[in-house]
């Protein structure tokens, strides 16, 4: 998500959303403090884009989150904790950056241990100065960062040593959390600590040489692996305060509809049921909440509510007439993201003209959304697994009247997210706070968990917009495209939110057409249209190419079979030398495969396909056939170059779980569908993901590399569906133009 962001936007937009300006200067660390951890002060302040400019005014000219304080706590036995300014929901992050900066402290990986960081200025990512959990940016953006911290820190317990032993710190070195020195002399960094705490942060430090790592590159068991493999850890859902109560929502049917009657008279008779509350919600909705001392009392009544709806005033989206209104749109005249020389498809040997369509998706992780409020004389505590503490404590303290600084976040791990924890306007959040201000208000003096179902969830909003695509190729015999003329309708995920300043550029978000024409060298011209539609939309796993590199790969596979090529050869020739990492992660996917080299069983035939996204490149080569008239995929071998993998295990994971998510774009089922204003969907029987019996057999290769490491939460998603596409059409003769797959 928020693919094309620079560094300096992010908190320009936000400063505008907070209605803060510039001048703000962010809360400074000591500069001495080293066991101490400053995000224990839970300043939730989320915006801070002086951090650059307020250098001066922060001792030795270093920011929040280059000082080893906030990040670093070595206890008296050894045991390091990491403070990671990221949200770990499933991509790995504690334990790749807690090895990031336990490589360059040379800390014992046994007594390494990992937390959450808050809103304190120190979490703030260090290139975009704001609190950001997405497009892929955790490892790739604080990789630096981590490393420098870890070497401040050892530095500093060198020199604790060092003077403890009256010797040149040129003399000593470190191992698996010990300072050796000469003699035979060693020392604990438990023991050096407190010593070193009062010693100055280093300004500059040396970094390891790459060949000299021991822990990157090292496939590492998660830290968090042993507590979810038992069931023992613990997510935002279940948080257990002194006191809590639940909350669950009634929302209207319809987007933005308002009440028109409440007889709330059986939900209030069921047993533990503490209030029955009107409050509002996002885009000028308004609901019904209902606050038991349970879930299930909390459910109960609010399926007792009797309730009317007020639904003329707004839109009602249908998905057979929103297919109809984009197909009219896609012949109209439009802004264009790129133009070229339309006049060779009149003449061209070859022409392709086909049409695409893709529906709604939900993000549906395994965790609903959830949100726990208690609010005080003092201020407000939230907990919540939050992409953006920062931003969702200044709109937390915008719902419920407070200073930013009166709210404290309690970042809570969460399971999963696929973008859907960080949404601009930070709506549930908000709702979650309304809730509890109305229940103080009701004079329920408690903390209240606002939970969401699994059916809230698929139901409540923020999807993967639907879209159109539409295409006319004219090409040669030997597959050099002519001209290529492409139309793109769909709404805009940033119309509207407050990067629509630097990402929405003549009417055409930026995020849409990500994924388009590169990295071949094609004569397009990209036409976009984004329709305004009542269905709140979002970033989704891989953002826009989770649309565009089905396109761009399944056309191309169709070119090189029209013209008998070879659709690895035909690729190759098409980037020539200028795409060295594209090219080096198809070999490998070829290589490892046995692709054309390896017989098939009969019934199966092999799908390539190979795409960028957040700089990272990932090619699969899979095998598939077609049973019974449905597609099967069977194997999947991908290459992936990622530069620098710090843990190969997670990267694994991460190009497994995004393919199996790839996976479920094609499966039958795997669509939210509106009729008159209402979704259809609503739990996992009737909206699909790939199950078990669905998932492939994986190997997944990394492309060698010592450059600093690219995204990989992301990059796996793209091109597994167009892999896939591709394998069924070389089997049926039929090119797939639509997701979920239909070979009727």
């Amino acid at each position: 998500m928020l693919h094309h962001i620079e560094p300096a936007d992010l908190p320009r937009a936000l400063a505008h959303l907070m209605d803060r300006d510039h001048s703000d200067t962010p809360t400074a660390l000591p500069r001495r403090s080293f066991l101490k951890l400053a995000g224990a002060s839970g300043l939730a302040l989320g915006l801070y884009p002086a951090l650059a400019q307020a250098q001066d005014k922060i001792p030795e000219g270093l920011k929040p989150s280059q000082q080893p304080a906030a990040f670093v706590r070595i206890a008296p036995n050894g045991e390091v904790t990491v403070t990671v300014n990221r949200l770990e929901f499933g991509q790995g992050v504690m334990t790749g950056l807690a090895m990031v900066l336990a490589e360059e402290l040379d800390a014992d990986w046994n007594k390494v241990r990992a937390q959450h960081g808050t809103g304190d200025a120190a979490y703030a990512d260090p290139q975009f100065g704001i609190h950001l959990t997405g497009g892929s940016n955790s490892i790739k953006n604080s990789y630096t960062q981590y490393r420098e911290l870890g070497a401040r820190a050892r530095a500093m317990l060198l020199s604790a040593a060092a003077t403890r032993w009256n010797v040149d710190v040129a003399a000593l070195r470190t191992q698996a959390g010990q300072v050796l020195g000469p003699g035979g002399r060693k020392a604990g960094y438990g023991e050096l600590a407190e010593a070193a705490m009062r010693l100055p942060v280093p300004a500059t430090v040396a970094l390891k040489n790459p060949k000299d790592f021991r822990l990157i590159g090292q496939a590492t068991t998660r830290l968090d692996a042993r507590d979810k493999s038992r069931g023992r850890q613990d997510f935002g859902i279940d948080v257990r305060l002194p006191g809590q109560l639940t909350a669950v929502v009634a929302r209207p049917p319809v987007f933005g509809a308002r009440l028109a009657s409440v007889d709330d008279s059986a939900a209030r008779a069921i047993k533990g049921v503490k209030a029955v509350l009107r409050v509002p919600l996002d885009r000028g909705a308004e609901g019904v909440a209902v606050v038991a001392d349970g879930y299930w009392p909390a459910k109960q009544a609010r399926d007792a509510l009797k309730l009317r709806w007020d639904t003329a005033q707004v839109e009602k989206p249908d998905s057979e007439r929103l297919l109809a209104q984009y197909r009219a749109l896609a012949g109209q005249p439009g802004p264009k993201a790129l133009d070229a020389d339309m006049a060779p498809l009149a003449t061209a040997p070859h022409t392709i003209e086909a049409e695409f369509v893709f529906p709604f998706l939900a993000h549906a992780p395994m965790e609903p959304l959830n949100c726990t409020v208690r609010l005080g004389a003092a201020g407000a505590e939230l907990w919540v697994g939050s992409q953006s503490p920062g931003l969702d404590a200044a709109a937390a303290a915008g719902a419920l009247g407070l200073k930013p600084e009166q709210v404290k976040m309690h970042v809570q791990m969460a399971g999963g997210g696929f973008g859907r924890r960080f949404v601009s306007t930070s709506e549930y959040v908000i709702e979650a706070c309304q809730v509890a201000k109305a229940a103080r208000t009701a004079g329920l003096d408690a903390p209240v968990r606002t939970l969401w179902s699994r059916e809230d969830d698929i139901k409540g909003g923020y999807y993967r917009p639907m879209h159109l695509h539409r295409a006319r190729i004219g090409f040669d015999q030997r597959g050099n495209v002519l001209a290529w003329d492409h139309v793109l309708v769909g709404q805009s995920i940033l119309t509207g939110s407050v990067f629509e300043s630097f990402q929405v550029k003549n009417g055409i978000d930026a995020t849409a057409t990500e994924g388009m024409r590169e990295p071949y060298p094609l004569p397009m011209r990209l036409t976009v249209h984004h329709p305004k539609v009542n269905v709140p939309v979002l970033w989704w796993r891989s953002v826009g190419s989770t649309h565009t590199a089905f396109v761009m790969e399944t056309l191309l596979d169709e070119i090189a079979r029209t013209t008998q090529q070879d659709p690895v050869a035909y690729r190759m020739r098409l980037w020539g030398d200028k795409h060295p990492r594209h090219s080096a992660a198809l070999q490998l996917a070829v290589d490892k495969s046995g692709y054309g080299k390896t017989p098939l069983p009969a019934g199966r035939a092999w799908g390539v396909a190979v795409h960028e996204s957040f700089s990272s490149v990932v090619a699969y080569v899979v095998e598939a056939s077609v049973k019974d008239g449905n597609p099967v995929l069977h194997r999947v071998t991908a290459g992936v170059h990622c530069n620098l993998v710090v843990n190969p295990r997670s990267v694994e994971a991460q190009v497994q779980g995004a393919a199996v998510m790839g996976l479920s774009m094609c499966l039958p089922g795997s669509a939210i569908t509106f009729k008159d204003g209402e979704v259809q969907q609503s739990n996992f029987g009737d909206y699909t993901v790939a199950r078990m019996t669905d998932a492939p057999v994986f190997a997944v290769h990394t492309v060698p590399s010592a450059d600093a490491p690219t995204g990989m939460g992301e990059p796996g998603l793209p091109p597994l569906a167009p892999a896939f596409a591709n394998a069924i059409a070389r089997l049926t003769g039929k090119p797939l133009r639509e997701l979920p797959f239909k070979l009727a």
